[in-house]
């Protein structure tokens, strides 16, 4: 679909890379082909943030933003994490519309007119939603399980899924990019901004070459991030299950009273009372666990922990030639 522009409006899409240099070159190419098609060839910037990749993916990028002069190169002193790469992308747009997508080919390029018609339209944000998704079932059972999770946490609208594959306003983004903790996770910090959000859906595509980067600590560790970043949930449940606990133990205390003093020759129970404590035991130390994720990351943020940190960026190497060589 062709999207009508004014002389002004930019497009800007990030792109966080992790062990992409083979794909990055198809990548570019398939998402200039639909920038062109929207009417964003001029107007229109490709920021690939490289998150430490241990492979090319760096010099890749530098090839690229020395070829095509709408790419911008970011590149982190250290792997930051997929959420924090992208919020080092965010700080360098200056799109009034913003895409984010993956580097794998899997989020298809030609939904990107569909995803800027959407925040044409007055939406603040477009996530997509992908149909046969070509993920291993851990991580669609992980998806389903952190679905029902964000709609208790964060008040998530029940439908929507939450993609790493979308599109923000540029007002959006400025809001998002205020945060500067440690541990950012987009959605959340788009949750907290707007609930002017629609989805399209997309097919979703097959890695176009190597494997996901993604393991189950990575998704575990991207949950734990949303449950003590952006909710005080876990710690009602933790306050929950105190008060629940001590109101068994009443209980119980008032049986035993009532069964010693019925039968007075009643024998101790050993395995009860064992496995009373275990369980004790495990609510207390799982909730001194919760509060121990709150501190944490409140230490961490108060001892001033980086988002990210930057060590290159392409047009700054290229403003070095230009003075150098004027």
């Amino acid at each position: 679909m062709k999207q009508t522009t004014d002389s002004t409006r930019q497009l800007s899409i990030v792109v966080p890379v992790y062990n992409s240099e083979s794909i990055l070159p198809k990548l570019v190419e398939k998402i200039f082909v639909e920038a062109q098609k929207e009417g964003f060839s001029e107007q229109f910037e490709l920021i690939l943030v490289n998150d430490s990749s241990p492979d090319n993916s760096w010099e890749i990028i530098c090839d690229l933003a020395e070829k095509y002069p709408f790419i911008k190169g970011i590149s982190l002193r250290r792997n930051f994490g997929q959420h924090n790469a992208t919020m080092a992308g965010l700080n360098h747009v200056s799109g009034d519309i913003v895409i984010i997508m993956d580097d794998d080919l899997q989020h298809p390029p030609e939904a990107i007119g569909e995803m800027i018609a959407e925040i044409s339209s007055g939406y603040d944000v477009c996530y997509t939603h992908y149909l046969n998704r070509k993920h291993p079932l851990w991580k669609k059972l992980g998806s389903r399980f952190n679905d029902w999770a964000s709609a208790k946490f964060l008040g998530k609208p029940e439908g929507l899924y939450l993609s790493s594959f979308k599109a923000m306003s540029r007002e959006v983004v400025n809001e998002v990019i205020l945060y500067d903790g440690p541990y950012a996770y987009i959605d959340g910090l788009i949750l907290d901004v707007t609930r002017s959000i629609t989805s399209i859906d997309v097919e979703h595509q097959p890695r176009l070459q190597g494997e996901g980067n993604y393991r189950l600590f990575n998704s575990i560790s991207l949950w734990m991030k949303m449950a003590t970043s952006f909710s005080v949930s876990p710690l009602r449940f933790a306050s929950l299950m105190g008060f629940a606990l001590s109101l068994l133990s009443l209980i119980m205390i008032g049986i035993i009273i009532i069964q010693k003093l019925t039968d007075p020759d009643m024998a101790a129970g050993w395995a009860s009372l064992i496995a009373t404590i275990l369980f004790i035991g495990g609510v207390q130390t799982l909730c001194i666990g919760m509060i121990g994720e709150y501190l944490g990351r409140t230490y961490l943020k108060l001892n001033g922990k980086p988002q990210f940190t930057v060590a290159a960026l392409t047009w700054k190497k290229k403003e070095q030639r230009k003075r150098a060589n004027p």
